[in-house]
């Protein structure tokens, strides 16, 4: 059984609001989830978008979120650390937190994947989407996602 992810944005297969892209004002969606295993330590968080032109574009990167956190707030800072837990990594636009939909052409799809871990990892802030799985092997307990769409 894995993780359900929700969002009060979009739901599954849905348009992402424009507020949420580059096209309003880039904020991040807020998040839910529940069914994160009673042994998990801490959760990852990855958004990308493998419909991008030059492969993968990686749009949130967190780790190290409490494991019995809930969700994230709509406009989650964009600070190397969280208030309550938590850090923020790099993404493709090469900024700390979120950082949205902004396709060049055509509809995209945009998976908020959310990984349990069973331990916190040692990362500093602002590590990659590759630093991020590289730490994560050998500890995934469970993991969800939750994807959504956009075209401009």
């Amino acid at each position: 059984m894995g993780i359900n992810v929700t969002s009060t944005a979009f739901k599954e297969g849905q348009p992402i609001p424009k507020q949420y892209t580059c096209d309003g004002i880039n904020i991040s969606p807020a998040l839910e989830w529940s069914g994160v295993p009673k042994t998990a330590k801490t959760i990852a968080i990855i958004c990308d978008d493998p419909d991008a032109p030059m492969g993968t574009w990686v749009h949130w990167v967190l780790y190290n979120l409490p494991a019995d956190k809930i969700g994230l707030i709509e406009n989650t800072p964009a600070t190397e650390t969280l208030p309550g837990g938590g850090v923020q990594g790099t993404n493709d636009f090469k900024k700390i937190g979120y950082g949205g939909p902004c396709p060049p052409s055509g509809r995209h799809r945009y998976f908020f994947k959310l990984y349990a871990l069973d331990a916190e990892l040692s990362l500093k802030s602002g590590a990659t989407k590759a630093d991020l799985e590289r730490a994560m092997e050998g500890h995934t307990l469970s993991q969800g996602q939750l994807m959504g769409t956009y075209s401009r």
